[in-house]
């Protein structure tokens, strides 16, 4: 784990929890995405986690992970917030996750398994909650396991379907669950653009939200805005030619963040 901390703190600051692709490192998050230099202007706190996998990849597969309390990367990346918030004065009440392919796979199970901590989340080229799932895979595997049907998007499923299995992952939860916007580019081939449907179709189930409008080459050129609701709980965007993984856009992010 690594931990920013800007020279300037709130004193009780926002956490910004950046999640990694696969291969890629706690410290490849840093010096790529700009989370760490807005910091330093608006206070917060940013957490860069760092996979344990030999492939640097996250556990998104097991039962585990998935579930609350279950263990597995999710619940240490919890653990690290919780250290966080501890230790360098985080405001536990304004806790966000975002990631890139298997972060942001990582940041949709946090949102479902720890709806109680994360207030929202930012998806850049990533699969729905649970559609990573295998069964033979444990927590603390060596190497990370995938799912070919769930990358390919072939795992097609109602929203109703898909909300059923978020909620399962964290059983007796009545409260809230975090806002989402969620990226997706249709020229990927990695994590299939289908994925961007179904996470659509189980957020918008969660979140009790229904398709309003599209807003076309929002918010730049290519990109198409789908507005569920009025927008404030879940926006997804579909990015024209764009492969994987979508760029990450560090100042959308944090409107989110800084708007409470």
């Amino acid at each position: 784990m690594y931990i920013y901390v800007p020279t300037t703190k709130l004193s009780l600051a926002p956490i910004i929890v950046a999640i990694h692709w696969c291969s890629g490192s706690a410290n490849d998050y840093f010096t790529s995405t700009g989370y760490a230099t807005y910091a330093d202007t608006y206070g917060y706190i940013v957490i860069y986690p760092d996979s344990p996998s030999s492939d640097n990849c996250w556990d998104v597969a097991s039962l585990a992970s998935l579930t609350h309390n279950g263990g597995g990367d999710s619940l240490t990346i919890v653990n690290m917030v919780k250290y966080a918030t501890a230790n360098y004065g985080g405001d536990a009440s304004k806790v966000y996750a975002t990631g890139l392919s298997s972060g942001a796979m990582m940041t949709n199970v946090l949102a479902g398994a720890y709806p109680d901590v994360f207030k929202a989340g930012t998806v850049y080229s990533g699969v729905p909650d649970g559609c990573f799932y295998v069964s033979s895979a444990t927590a603390g595997m060596s190497q990370a396991a995938w799912n070919s049907t769930c990358s390919g998007g072939l795992s097609v499923q109602t929203a109703q379907q898909w909300g059923n299995l978020v909620r399962s992952y964290y059983p007796g939860y009545t409260g809230s669950y975090p806002k989402m916007a969620i990226y997706h580019g249709t020229a990927d081939f990695t994590l299939a653009y289908q994925n961007l449907a179904e996470q659509m179709k189980e957020w918008s189930n969660v979140l009790g939200v229904s398709w309003s409008q599209n807003i076309s080459n929002t918010p730049i050129a290519g990109y198409t805005k789908m507005v569920y609701g009025d927008g404030t709980k879940l926006v997804g965007f579909s990015a024209l030619d764009v492969g994987h993984s979508v760029p990450v856009r560090t100042e959308d992010d944090l409107r989110v963040v800084l708007s409470g």
